[in-house]
């Protein structure tokens, strides 16, 4: 989120070194192949590739899986990366379900086709959701997980959060939102990246036409809106999943500088006993495009570390 959101209850940040940011959409390494897999009442679009234990990317608003290509290149060395596409965005098909514990079981079943048991989980903006969702109800599978950036409905500071005028779009959908965007998707996309970065330069024109084309396919705005509809009922849930404990696995909260920043560790330690906090400098909501070198370092090393 923009840096508007969070300054004045982001009390402190931490400083990683920087990095200049990337351009145009970076693509996923040679070898990785691509999947439809049919699962829960939908059909997931799924990138998977490397070798060695599992990592779940999981994407947010705005983007697709695509936005994974330089961390998965990092990671595909030592790590058996799945990038799937969240139900009804990118190129997954879904008619409903878009609350974020029906996605969970969305990931489930990717792994369950890929005969994956185990795995970590790196997220950001509305695939932090799913990954909470995700960690909650399958905590035996999630050995790690990375929340980048978005706060989680229903939980820290949420109720605040919802009530920011920038976040307006939590509450814009419906039909005649649809049709008042309808052709229009790229003004709208555009919005969000440049209210959102560090600077409106932050996400390059490449990037912006690449994924307002994917948004304007049939019916994925509808579904995006859907998404955010979702929240309500998303609090709901992990307002009672957490009446049953925390988390326990080892998470790694990440926030932009211009942006969440720290506030990212304030929303995972209202829900989890063992989270690290990571901020990264000169960067807003988008860290993948504004600074790859830097987010890649941060996810990369605490993947890497023994667990405690």
């Amino acid at each position: 989120m923009h840096k508007m959101i969070f300054s004045a209850i982001a009390a402190f940040a931490l400083t990683l070194v920087g990095s200049a940011a990337s351009a145009d959409i970076v693509p996923l390494p040679a070898g990785f192949k691509t999947q439809d897999i049919a699962t829960n009442g939908a059909t997931i679009h799924v990138r998977v590739g490397g070798k060695g234990p599992a990592v779940v990317l999981l994407h947010g608003y705005a983007d697709t899986g695509d936005m994974w290509g330089a961390l998965a290149a990092d990671l595909a060395s030592r790590y058996t990366v799945v990038i799937p596409d969240l139900r009804g965005l990118g190129l997954s098909v879904a008619s409903g379900g878009f609350d974020k514990k029906t996605q969970a079981g969305d990931v489930a079943g990717v792994l369950d086709a890929l005969k994956i048991g185990n795995t970590a989980v790196v997220a950001h903006d509305i695939g932090n959701m799913v990954a909470f969702a995700f960690a909650e109800q399958y905590p035996a599978r999630v050995t790690k997980a990375v929340f980048m950036d978005a706060p989680v409905p229903g939980i820290g500071p949420w109720d605040e959060v919802v009530k920011m005028p920038i976040l307006w779009h939590f509450r814009f959908g419906g039909p005649d939102m649809e049709r008042l965007v309808a052709g229009r998707e790229r003004i709208y996309l555009d919005r969000f990246w440049n209210d959102f970065a560090a600077s409106p330069t932050g996400v390059d024109e490449a990037t912006r036409a690449h994924y307002a084309e994917l948004y304007a396919r049939p019916g994925v705005m509808h579904n995006g809106f859907a998404q955010f509809a979702a929240f309500d009922q998303d609090a709901k849930d992990n307002q009672a999943f957490l009446a049953k404990g925390k988390l326990t696995m080892p998470i790694l909260a990440v926030g932009g500088e211009k942006s969440f920043g720290p506030m990212q560790a304030v929303v995972m330690r209202a829900a989890a006993d063992n989270v690290q906090e990571a901020v990264i400098p000169n960067s807003g909501h988008w860290l993948m495009d504004e600074q790859p070198k830097a987010t890649v370092a941060a996810v990369r090393t605490f993947l890497d570390a023994k667990q405690q």
